[in-house]
């Protein structure tokens, strides 16, 4: 899966929108101004960083090697995913998904209604 199609993945969550806060190299993706997922490229690979329920977080880390803890974020609570091939696109999607409703979920509920449309 390239990173071209992880963002726009990402970009069909309701709601979704690209910000570029840390400059022009970081696509920060978010939903009520609360990230959600974040693409850079360091060392000449794309990563993709997600929030994470910590338990899980642990799980996936043993699991594969390309997941690490969240690069220059919260480590109990993001994961940084290396884009190489070696972690299956269904998974990808799965966890892209799994941190968009962590985020959401924390949205109080007058910015979820908001959302709900888009459905």
């Amino acid at each position: 899966m390239k990173s071209k199609d992880l963002f726009a993945y990402c970009l069909t969550k309701p709601g979704a929108i690209e910000d570029y806060p840390f400059g022009p190299d970081v696509v920060v993706i978010k939903v009520a101004a609360k990230i959600f997922a974040l693409l850079a490229r360091r060392n000449g690979q794309d990563n993709l960083s997600l929030k994470c329920d910590p338990s899980y977080s642990e799980i996936l880390r043993q699991q594969y090697p390309s997941i690490t803890p969240g690069y220059h974020l919260n480590k109990r609570h993001w994961n940084t995913l290396i884009i190489d091939g070696s972690i299956p696109e269904r998974e990808i999607r799965e966890l892209i998904d799994h941190s968009y409703e962590l985020v959401y979920k924390s949205l109080p509920r007058r910015m979820k209604a908001g959302y709900q449309g888009d459905w």
